[in-house]
């Protein structure tokens, strides 16, 4: 158990660290006005950026496989939820990668076909972009209501300490609001992902310092 707490909380961090890098890299780019006619020049960019968020959506599954086993002796229904939210996450977060894909493409004809298609490029390209951006807002939907369940268990079991569940129950709720209005064309910013951010960064540090608390702990 303790193997797979560890390894659940290494990819925790893993998933993190490549996300914010990742997203890091590739943000400022596909917000760029003059995206088209510099984006293949950046693609060496792009495709690491790309790279790093394809381990995010691989490791997201990674995490639910391991905790899978442990979860389940507290509430299995939870538990399918939870790791199935996951895979639809990960499936989501690899189809909006497809977004990029399509505008290096498009990039590098805007660049051959000079201004002739630009108004038809141009408008593929902002299309591309707002998959890319749904798909994600639509991933972040799952993995909020998948992680709220994740939590909920933790809550019951007491598994963490309840603080840090309750911390993590409001920080994908914030996220699950802050989704769901974004794709309806509301943009609130970044403060409701704060308690997110916190849960995401001390349970794997938990997870990987001292591990769940053992069957005797629990209430």
């Amino acid at each position: 158990m303790r193997k797979s707490e560890r390894a659940a909380g290494a990819l925790f961090l893993l998933s993190t660290v490549a996300f914010l890098i990742g997203s890091g890299i590739l943000d400022p780019i596909l917000h760029r006005t003059d995206l088209l006619s510099s984006m293949y020049s950046e693609r060496t960019s792009v495709f690491t950026g790309l790279f790093l968020e394809l381990i995010n959506a691989m490791a997201v599954v990674g995490i639910a496989m391991l905790l899978h086993p442990i979860l389940r002796k507290h509430h299995e229904t939870f538990t399918m939820g939870y790791l199935a939210s996951r895979v639809m996450e990960s499936t989501l977060l690899i189809l909006s990668l497809l977004g990029p894909l399509v505008l290096l493409a498009l990039s590098k004809k805007s660049i051959s076909a000079g201004t002739s298609d630009d108004s038809y490029l141009q408008m593929m390209g902002n299309l591309a972009v707002e998959a890319h951006i749904l798909l994600f807002d639509m991933a972040m939907i799952v993995l909020s209501l998948g992680s709220l369940l994740f939590c909920s268990i933790l809550f019951r079991s007491r598994l963490v300490p309840r603080l840090l569940s309750i911390i993590g129950l409001i920080g994908y709720t914030g996220l699950l609001v802050s989704s769901s209005l974004s794709i309806a064309g509301l943009d609130l910013g970044n403060v409701l992902y704060i308690p997110g951010a916190i849960f995401e960064i001390v349970l794997p540090v938990w997870l990987i310092v001292k591990g769940f608390n053992r069957p005797t702990e629990e209430t």
